[in-house]
């Protein structure tokens, strides 16, 4: 294989930057001329689409977002589109291409496959919600985003005696939740994976300030509902001051932390070797700190489940 693309879509995640720098540096070291596609897959359609060199991603291992730039496109779901894409790739003599992004851009690199171009997929998410690796990039930092977030309401609501819920992201997932609940000593914690009762939450609440405990801190996943009405409730049902944080896009940009830069460089750098080697229709991801591929498609059937034994956890030590 002579020429690569690389390419980010859907959401920014931390990291996706430094899976670009791993792309373009690998591809290079072993020969092969690397091509930066930007805008996702409207700018694949478009053609914009340039080479890229070793200078090209110098300094960006440690900047959040993507230099490649993201777009959503409703035209590439279709098979129009999507043949406009392969023609732009076999126009610029692109004989593979790495997809950096969460399930909709597998999805288009899975079409892609089935029409016979040759796709990796790399997981860059920071709702952490692919099947076939433990932790997709981006998840770690925005989990240390939520965490920073949680340890400074708290000191607030430790100051007003109150009680806080914080909504984070996460889509229909709620890994971010359940981490950033657990190492932030959250009282409840609300996740779309399991449901929850609202007389479970006050009953714990007033359990807490019968012992003497007058501040709280509940997470919930935006799968879940509305955190303001979620914090309306509560505070109807308990007479408990209570305010609510809505964190949003905060959680989506930052420097990469240590951990996705190392993810995003290892899983960068195989999804090359994967092309070098012939293989197609593949994604990367790590479980047990190891690297693996899979069958995209196969990877794409499957739903995402959280460790449940971390939510048990979280509801043993939050007593």
């Amino acid at each position: 294989m002579r020429k690569i693309g690389v390419l980010t879509s859907g959401g920014d995640a931390p990291g996706m930057n430094a899976a670009v720098r791993a792309v373009v540096r690998k591809g290079i070291h072993h020969g092969i001329e690397v091509y930066g596609i930007y805008h996702g897959y409207s700018g694949l359609m478009n053609g914009d689409i340039k080479k890229l060199e070793v200078g090209s991603v110098g300094d960006i291992v440690h900047r959040g977002g993507t230099m490649l730039y993201s777009a959503r496109s409703e035209e590439f779901k279709t098979p129009e589109g999507q043949q406009k894409g392969i023609e732009q790739l076999r126009k610029h003599g692109i004989e593979g291409l790495v997809v950096i992004g969460g399930d909709g851009s597998f999805q288009g690199a899975k079409k892609l496959t089935e029409q016979g171009f040759p796709c990796i997929g790399v997981p860059g998410t920071i709702d952490n919600d692919i099947p076939g690796t433990d932790f997709t990039i981006g998840f770690d930092t925005a989990l240390n985003t939520v965490l920073g977030a949680i340890d400074k309401i708290r000191d607030t609501a430790t100051s007003h005696d109150r009680t806080y819920v914080i909504e984070t992201m996460g889509r229909n997932a709620g890994d971010i939740a359940l981490w950033a609940g657990l190492a932030g000593g959250a009282e409840s914690i609300l996740i779309p994976e399991v449901e929850y009762k609202m007389n479970d939450i006050i009953e714990r609440l007033n359990r807490a300030y019968n012992r003497g405990k007058k501040h709280s801190i509940i997470i919930v996943a935006e799968g879940v509902g509305s955190g303001v009405e979620i914090g309306k409730e509560i505070q109807e049902r308990t007479s408990f001051e209570t305010r609510v944080s809505v964190l949003g896009y905060i959680q989506r940009g930052g420097s990469p932390t240590a951990a996705d830069r190392m993810l995003a460089s290892r899983l960068g750098a195989r999804a090359v070797e994967l092309l070098m080697n012939g293989k197609e229709g593949r994604m990367v991801g790590i479980q047990d700190n190891q690297l693996v591929d899979h069958d995209i498609i196969d990877a794409l059937s499957q739903k995402h489940s959280i460790d449940h034994g971390v939510y048990t956890l979280s509801n043993e030590l939050s007593i």
